[in-house]
């Protein structure tokens, strides 16, 4: 009997682990590990067989989506708070809420409610977030001047645009920092002088002045220039000249004459501190204009010498026009004619050369006024026709008009020949040269209706009202027609 063999002593359903895993087969090592085989292949296929990972979305914060989320005011104003920037958020809200304000005021159908709203004018809104929130870092640290000028940015900012006001607000801003600032009042006087400009642009003329005369007092006496070197007193001068003489032309409106009259010298005191005679002199013309309006001729022509003086100096032949015919005015009111006809020859002969139509136009019809009034009808015709001739190259109907009315009262005063013979004859001749033109009928030959007519004149009149000589004509007439009459029968 064969003997069958031996059986192992240990028979499990998977391998033992501590025993010894024989070498693979040459199959088994050509068989790669499924996992591994797997990543391989995903490398082998590539994009052409569209298995590639797409790339990760990136995770936005809830700060990022808020931006995009909230309006462009919403992000600036919770940055403000963000950085501590605390005054500056609550100057803009104030602002924006000032416009929202004017807005619903104005109403429907205003300029202001077709305009966009400032709270969605994003250039405008990062402006002010970056020089308010710089001006408030400045002013922590005690940097004034710094704060002054991130404001005037601002201020210079808007002035350009179409929100004045805006403009105004920092240029007042701006005058409450300076008075921080220590440089020996230069800022300080800048800021009065913008606020001088403000005021001018919205006609108020008396804080306008308030303003410059400060300016003008802390510059007295210094060396501060402009960009363009001008001195800071010299422009303090100018300005306050021109607001002196806008408010007296104001007084002079209302009939206060004394008052503007102080007004205007001073207007010409600051006009001699500018150091341009120009301005000088169109400030002594002024004084002089109402002093003559005043009633005061005499001191008028005192301004009126001085600023022919400055305008003969300067070369200046509109001025001189305008010095020779105010002199002219001012002459005829003290019952010196020849001088006056002497000062507006003068003034044609400047306004000839110079672009001075109308004044040359007035200048002619003073003159012939005043010939005609002096019985020297022919030169009263002549200035008379050059008046209405410039004012046909004017094209002013008006002026026209009045000048040929002249010329028609020049023409009559001298027909003397003529206005004497029509004298000499008498009244009841003159009865019968209207009688015939208003009825154009054959008189002369029919005594009747001449006789009728001629009584008809004596009732209306009276042989009492007739002169003497016309009364003897009259008469002499009635006899000389009964006789006729008498014959004829």
């Amino acid at each position: 009997m064969s003997t069958l063999p031996a059986m192992p002593q240990h028979v499990g359903f998977l391998p033992s682990i501590t025993t010894q895993t024989s070498n693979p087969s040459p199959a088994q090592q050509q068989l790669p590990n499924s996992r591994s085989w797997i990543h391989k292949k995903d490398k082998d296929i590539g994009p052409s067989h569209g298995l590639e990972e797409k790339p990760k979305q990136p995770e936005l914060s809830k700060l990022e989506i808020a931006v995009y989320k909230n309006s462009h005011k919403h992000n600036i104003c919770v940055n403000m708070l963000r950085e501590g920037y605390h005054k500056s958020f609550s100057e803009l809200f104030a602002l924006i809420q000032k416009w929202n304000t004017s807005r619903e005021a104005a109403g429907p159908g205003s300029a202001i409610w077709q305009e966009e709203p400032l709270e969605k004018q994003s250039d405008k809104l990062d402006q002010l977030q970056h020089f308010l929130t710089r001006a408030e870092a400045a002013q922590r640290a005690g940097r004034y001047e710094e704060m002054y000028t991130n404001q005037l940015s601002l201020a210079h900012y808007f002035n350009n645009s179409d929100d004045k006001w805006l403009s105004h607000h920092f240029f007042e801003s701006c005058l409450h920092t300076s008075k921080l600032v220590k440089d020996g009042g230069q800022k300080e006087a800048e800021a009065h002088s913008n606020m001088g400009k403000v005021y001018m642009e919205q006609g108020q003329l008396e804080k306008a002045a308030e303003h410059y005369e400060v300016f003008h007092h802390l510059t007295l006496g210094l060396a501060w220039k402009d960009k363009a070197g001008r001195t800071h007193n010299s422009w303090g001068c100018e300005s306050l000249w021109r607001i002196y003489t806008l408010l007296a032309d104001k007084m002079l409106e209302n009939k206060k004459h004394e008052q503007a009259i102080k007004t205007l010298i001073k207007a010409f005191e600051m006009a001699k501190e500018v150091g341009d005679k120009k301005i000088e002199g169109e400030a002594a013309y002024r004084v002089g204009l109402a002093y003559h309006k005043c009633g005061d001729p005499e001191t008028a022509t005192t301004y009126l010498n001085m600023f022919m003086e400055i305008s003969t100096a300067l070369g200046d032949s509109n001025g001189l026009g305008k010095a020779f015919e105010a002199m002219a005015k001012a002459l005829e009111s003290q019952g010196k004619i020849i001088e006056s006809v002497k000062y507006l020859e003068k003034f044609i002969q400047v306004a000839k050369s110079s672009d001075q139509s109308r004044s040359l136009q007035d200048a002619c019809m003073c003159l012939g006024v005043i010939y005609n009034n002096r019985g020297q009808y022919d030169k009263g015709c002549k200035y008379f026709e050059m008046a209405s001739t410039i004012a046909m190259n004017l094209g002013d109907l008006q002026l026209l008009e009045k000048a040929q009315v002249y010329i028609g009262i020049g023409k009559a005063h001298q027909m003397t020949a003529f206005s004497s013979h029509i004298e000499a004859t008498g009244h009841v001749n003159m009865e019968r040269v209207l009688a015939w033109k208003n009825s154009r009928n054959d008189m002369f030959n029919d005594p009747s209706a001449v006789y009728t007519k001629s009584n008809q004149y004596l009732e209306k009149v009276g042989h009492h009202d007739l002169h003497p000589q016309h009364a003897e004509s009259h008469n002499e007439f009635l006899g000389k027609e009964r006789k006729n009459r008498l014959r004829r029968n």
